[in-house]
């Protein structure tokens, strides 16, 4: 079977440093989570930035659905069904929270540049579609009731929220997390966690790149260490917590993950 997405020896080098080095990895199961974890500067945002076009690859090649998109711009890759959201959230702070959600939907946009200047009634009906479509992305996400409110008024674990909703309306099938816990409270990790398991069982796979290890041990069904760019281990949570070689790369010998 075709895997969903596969890396095969991706390298990626800034002169004489090697942020990624030599990488396979493959993501075969529809809508599993994979956990992507290593310390900091193992390389794991460039890896995901290889993945959705914003950087090249130096080697190597990187499949999505059987097709090669090592050469693709980030546009191409993400209408193939591929999202993203990043470490520093990257919202429009004069837009509505449904509003940015709806920016997602452009790669589903059929009105052109030039028929766009005009409020034409095949205008108004994919305005309407598109906000119809965002206002159901937030029902799912929980924020219905602030869809029209505007971004500066949401907490830090709401605008994590609505920058995943913005990736949703992609209608990706492979979700590409850059630490979405980052800044939250334990409560809205709680709530991260949960949404992240209800999106695979909508069939999205996920991989997140994430240093909340109660977070990516608790949802991850498999783990893929990266340190120094170089896949370490690679298994199960349990066996992640207690690989010497994982426990090393993170504490020193002695540490625990537990």
């Amino acid at each position: 079977m075709t895997p969903l997405l596969a890396i095969e020896k991706v390298t990626k080098t800034y002169g004489g440093v090697r942020a990624v080095d030599g990488v396979c990895l493959q993501l075969a199961e529809k809508g599993g989570i994979r956990g992507l974890i290593g310390p900091n500067g193992a390389g794991k945002s460039t890896l995901l930035n290889l993945i959705c076009g914003l950087e090249r690859p130096t080697a190597g090649e990187i499949y999505f659905k059987g097709e090669g998109i090592t050469s693709m711009p980030p546009h191409q890759i993400s209408a193939l069904g591929i999202g993203r959201t990043f470490q520093a959230t990257q919202l429009v702070e004069h837009l509505t929270v449904a509003e940015n959600v709806m920016v997602g939907r452009h790669l589903h946009t059929r009105v052109g540049f030039l028929t766009s200047g005009f409020w034409l009634p095949q205008i108004w009906r994919e305005e309407n579609r598109n906000r119809i479509e965002a206002h159901q992305i937030l029902d799912f996400l929980g924020l219905l009731f602030k869809a029209g409110r505007s971004i500066q008024h949401l907490s830090d674990g709401e605008k994590r929220l609505v920058e995943l909703g913005r990736a949703l309306a992609l209608e990706p099938a492979l979700l590409l997390l850059d630490e979405p816990a980052g800044g939250l409270t334990p409560g809205e990790v709680k709530v991260l966690g949960e949404m992240i398991h209800r999106l695979r069982d909508r069939g999205v796979t996920v991989l997140i790149v994430e240093h909340h290890m109660g977070l990516v041990m608790e949802i991850s069904h498999w783990i893929t260490v990266l340190h120094h760019g170089k896949v370490i281990a690679e298994g199960p949570p349990e066996e992640i917590k207690r690989d010497q070689a994982v426990i090393s790369a993170y504490l020193g010998r002695g540490g625990s993950l537990a």
